[in-house]
């Protein structure tokens, strides 16, 4: 739905971490400017530590920014008419274990002051608009993420907010789940309402957003709409209904004569929103833009590296994801407890140096060696 009202405006929001002594410690989100129309599905992408959570929860109110400004349809997003036109799903489900699918969507109700025969009505609704009707009686703390997520909509639903902020609402889903969230989503856009989509899954936010802002090390690093930010403006795309032979070969000739290339395309092709995501982060990281979150890994660890044998790495990786032996039946465990541990105890005992090079004395007896020659050669390594 395309609205000229401004639902979300921020302009150079800044967050910075301080310790105890109010030194800097992280810079979370920096001088960042955006707007959100009503009506608008936008996404909030980043890798861990870019800024996306820190934005939410000054949106929700949670917290100050440091420098800069921002407004929730008009107004401070502490303000009490503010929170109540907002419903929010964090990306973990703080819900109470002991209470039934119910009785959460009811208490969050209870929350916004709304009438207990309203509140039972819009339970009941939103219970099976989310695919719990059968679990209605079910402990909150029995559920999968899946179904946590589920109730967890529902309760971020049962206000009938006009701005909604979603932090990865398809996390735990099925794939059933996760098309039901998508078209839920473009349905609460269509009647007018606002929605902030925070997610990992790119194809999430590609699916469903208007517009997406892409943040690396707390900074904008893209923002646009889908179309916008997918373009490939480095080609040209031509599209048309169906050409004859002839014409075909006539636009292929000219094409060559001028490009010198075979495309046949006049707009602008689009690129897979991953790839988009992913080179525009590791052009950040090559600006050495810096990011108080996760990085990506980098070589193996040393201790699995070893040497530079590669087997001798796959061997170590083997070891590490094998199964664990059965201890009631150690293959080989009781080779390993044979004489050379029994003459490192002994040895330890009689604290006699023993030249590395000299083959280890034999102590438990032979076939034909009797008992007393066996004590006074114990005796001897003991010192006795």
């Amino acid at each position: 739905m395309n609205s000229t009202e401004t639902v979300i405006s921020a302009q150079g929001l800044t967050k910075v971490f301080k310790d105890f002594w109010g030194r800097s410690k992280a810079r979370a989100v920096s001088g960042i400017d955006f707007e959100v129309k009503r009506g608008e599905v936008f996404g909030l992408l980043g890798p861990n530590g870019s800024g996306k959570s820190t934005t939410v929860k000054m949106l929700l109110g949670l917290l100050y920014p440091t420098k800069g400004r921002i407004s929730v349809f008009g107004h401070s997003p502490r303000h009490v008419q503010t929170k109540a036109r907002l419903g929010y799903l964090p990306e973990e489900s703080y819900l109470y274990r002991y209470l039934n699918s119910e009785e959460t969507v009811d208490f969050f109700g209870s929350l916004f002051h709304i009438d207990s025969k309203e509140r039972r009505e819009r339970a009941e609704q939103l219970i099976q608009m989310v695919g719990l009707e059968n679990a209605r009686r079910r402990h909150v703390g029995e559920f999968s993420k899946g179904m946590q997520r589920r109730i967890g909509l529902a309760q971020a639903l049962i206000n009938d907010p006009d701005l909604v902020i979603l932090d990865e609402p398809t996390s735990g889903l099925d794939p059933i789940g996760c098309r039901e969230i998508k078209d839920l989503i473009l349905t609460l856009a269509e009647r007018g309402k606002t929605v902030i989509l925070s997610s990992h899954l790119l194809s999430d936010v590609e699916d469903v957003c208007d517009r997406a802002m892409i943040l690396y090390g707390g900074k904008v690093q893209a923002i646009g709409t889908m179309k916008e930010l997918l373009s490939n403006r480095n080609a040209t795309r031509i599209t048309s209904p169906a050409l004859s032979r002839e014409t075909m070969d006539k636009v292929l000739t000219l094409i060559r004569e001028d490009t010198q290339s075979q495309e046949v395309h006049v707009d602008n092709p689009t690129e897979n929103l991953e790839s988009l995501f992913l080179n525009i982060v590791e052009q950040a990281r090559q600006r050495e833009s810096e990011t108080s979150g996760a990085t990506s890994g980098h070589q193996v660890a040393d201790y699995l590296r070893g040497d530079t044998n590669q087997n001798k790495t796959d061997r170590a990786l083997d070891h590490l994801t094998r199964n664990e032996e059965s201890p009631l039946n150690p293959p080989d465990r009781e080779q390993q407890k044979s004489k050379p541990i029994r003459e490192d105890k002994l040895a330890g005992l009689s604290k006699i140096e023993t030249d590395p090079d000299q083959q280890p004395l034999e102590v438990t007896p032979n076939k034909g060696e009797d008992l007393d020659k066996a004590n006074d050669k114990l005796s001897g390594l003991l010192g006795d």
